[in-house]
């Protein structure tokens, strides 16, 4: 049987994780190391400056107080009997297109797995209003399950989003890259009942470029977007503009 690690960044007792884990129950072993507490938009951050507790919850699963990335770290090192054929990350509450992936933790769990060498993939249901994962869940089985059967290289790794629609409604996969978000984060300045200032980082809901090739056209048009992601970020364009530079030590 293959062997599954689980994370996620909404928590260990996220309705979305205990949704998905109860249906990857049914194709493989499944482990879970997921933080204690909600650790969104910690994007791929580590944990350096203070001891890590790891609280058991069940048989192979796991609490860290830390990062998603923590947790992966945590399981394939130290925690995990094997090691995993598969690490999966989700279900985020959430979006996580374009630009995003890279604020995203959820994306971040997948990602420290790729860099360990293993496959790995994150899954998101497209929408902050939708409570009911089990369509999300059923998307999510069907890849993992199709990828275990594949002969993929270690480090490959690929981001899913799924349409908040009922199963019967989604229009099928689409691969993709990423989209381009268009920007309206603000920053509010606000004052404590003391007189301290303090700062809020919001804004409205993201928008996206309109391009048929993108995840955000596929999910709008009520299909599954699944992006292959790189781990080297080398912009080969840039090759072009750098060496036209004339740089001097004198």
């Amino acid at each position: 049987m293959k062997r599954i690690l689980v994370s996620n960044d909404d928590g260990i007792h996220a309705p979305d994780l205990r949704a998905l884990v109860d249906r990857l129950d049914e194709t493989g072993e499944v482990s879970v190391m997921a933080p204690m507490t909600e650790q969104s938009a910690t994007s791929h951050s580590l944990t350096l400056h203070r001891p890590l507790r790891v609280r058991r919850m069940g048989e192979r699963r796991f609490a860290v107080e830390g990062t998603p990335s923590d947790c992966v770290l945590l399981g394939v090192k130290r925690f995990l009997e094997h090691r995993p054929d598969l690490v999966v990350s989700g279900i985020n509450q959430g979006p996580n297109m374009g630009e995003d992936v890279i604020y995203s933790g959820t994306v971040a769990a997948a990602m420290e797995g790729a860099l360990i060498g293993i496959p790995s993939v994150s899954f998101s249901l497209a929408t902050w209003e939708e409570r009911d994962f089990a369509a999300a869940a059923e998307i999510a089985n069907r890849v993992v399950a199709r990828l275990l059967e594949m002969d993929l290289p270690p480090r490959f790794l690929v981001n899913v989003n799924v349409p908040a629609l009922a199963a019967e409604e989604i229009r099928g996969f689409r691969v993709t890259r990423l989209g381009r978000r268009v920007y309206n984060d603000a920053v509010i300045r606000k004052t404590d009942p003391r007189g301290h200032e303090y700062y809020w980082i919001g804004g409205g809901a993201p928008t996206w470029e309109p391009s048929p090739d993108t995840d955000f056209a596929a999910v709008e048009e009520g299909f599954v977007s699944l992006t292959p992601l790189r781990l080297d970020f080398t912009d080969d364009a840039g090759f072009e503009v750098l060496r036209q530079l004339e740089f001097s030590l004198a």
